[in-house]
């Protein structure tokens, strides 16, 4: 019997104990962000513009692990690796202005002679144990080695499938400058990143760093939060413009008035990634279903959509490619271009003619 209670101890108490020191758990410091920072900080934690229960109906964390475990959807992940294209990101034109997509909601940028970065997980797990959420197959043709110097990261908010520490700590030495929502510089600077080369904003900020790209932080529909606590750190979007474009990338994101006004505000956009998948009737309100991509697409005023948040985590219970099948269906009702390139797969951002085939049709069901 006392084995047995020591053996409860030990594998309850003590190991999560000591699993909880490691790095990638930063304690937040709290007092870091005061209510005078930020509209939108409230009663001790950050606020969605508009009401946003994480859960509808009965929902709760623990119901979503239970259903994951008993009725797991055998066709969340695909049964072959998925098709990429291997570019070399060091031997790209630099005078050229790209977007690539990294899988899930990971972007390379080049724009203005910049070279940026967004939430990228290039790891082949995202979560807080190393064999949860795994990536799938063929989806991590990039590591860290394979960038370039990076200008701008750009981190939409803490969860762990887009703030991801080993990535981060590989591409360290490549970072100049990281730019994030209030409270989320705190990892990086736990994490060795020079104080200096944080920027940390609230929502409808404006960074003008001389170099000829805005970069404005925006609202989102989310929440944030590592582990336990939530909303101590500000989730984001981000605007990109230069004198030739305008770029938006709306990281986790559930349909909101937000869009609309972001779009009125900085006269569209040509070009956007929104999150499209993970989708569960269960968090409607802080993930969009295709269809509501597609809305938000037109409430940006958007000319060109590239979907995000898909093909390389299952972190919902659709099917791994019901995202696509529903994207370009929704897209033909509306008047931008939908666009749907491998990983890897080069976006020329001056060429309008581009089209990308369906090539998850050819992924073995």
């Amino acid at each position: 019997m006392l084995l047995t209670l020591l053996a409860i101890i030990v594998v309850f108490i003590v190991i999560p104990a000591v699993y909880l020191h490691r790095p990638e758990f930063v304690k937040i410091s709290v007092p870091e962000v005061k209510a005078s920072d930020s509209d939108h900080y409230q009663q001790g934690q950050f606020h969605n513009l508009e009401a946003t229960p994480v859960f509808t109906g009965s929902g709760n964390f623990a119901t979503l692990m239970l259903d994951f475990i008993l009725h797991g959807n055998p066709r969340r992940r695909p049964k072959q690796p998925l098709p990429t294209v291997n570019t070399s990101l060091l031997a790209l034109p630099a005078d050229r202005d790209v977007v690539i997509w990294l899988g899930h909601s990971s972007f390379y940028v080049q724009l203005a002679g910049k070279r940026l970065l967004v939430d990228p997980v290039l790891s082949q797990n995202a979560a807080p144990v190393p064999f949860g959420n795994r990536a799938f197959r063929g989806t991590n043709p990039f590591t860290p080695a394979d960038m370039p110097n990076i200008d701008y990261l750009l981190m939409t908010h803490d969860h762990w499938d887009h703030l991801d520490y080993a990535t981060l700590i590989a591409l360290k030495p490549k970072v100049k400058q990281v730019v994030c929502g209030l409270g989320v510089g705190q990892y990086f600077r736990a994490w060795g990143f020079a104080h200096e080369s944080v920027h940390e904003a609230d929502w409808f900020s404006e960074l003008k760093l001389g170099d000829g790209i805005d970069i404005s932080l925006l609202p989102a529909r989310h929440f944030s939060g590592r582990l336990f606590k939530k909303n101590q750190t500000l989730w984001v979007s981000f605007a990109l413009q230069t004198a030739e474009r305008r770029l938006y990338f709306s990281g986790d994101s559930g349909y909101g008035a937000h869009f609309k006004k972001i779009g009125e505000q900085l006269g569209g956009f040509d070009f956007v990634a929104l999150d499209s998948g993970q989708y569960d009737e269960r968090w409607s309100h802080v993930h969009m279903r295709p269809e509501e991509a597609a809305q938000a697409t037109t409430d940006l005023r958007a000319r060109a959509l590239l979907p995000g948040h898909i093909g390389k985590f299952a972190l919902a219970q659709h099917d791994w490619n019901d995202p696509f099948v529903r994207i370009d269906k929704a897209s033909e009702r509306h008047d931008w271009r939908l666009l749907t390139p491998m990983i890897g797969q080069p976006l020329w951002l001056d060429d309008s003619e581009t089209t990308f085939e369906r090539w998850w049709e050819k992924v073995p069901r």
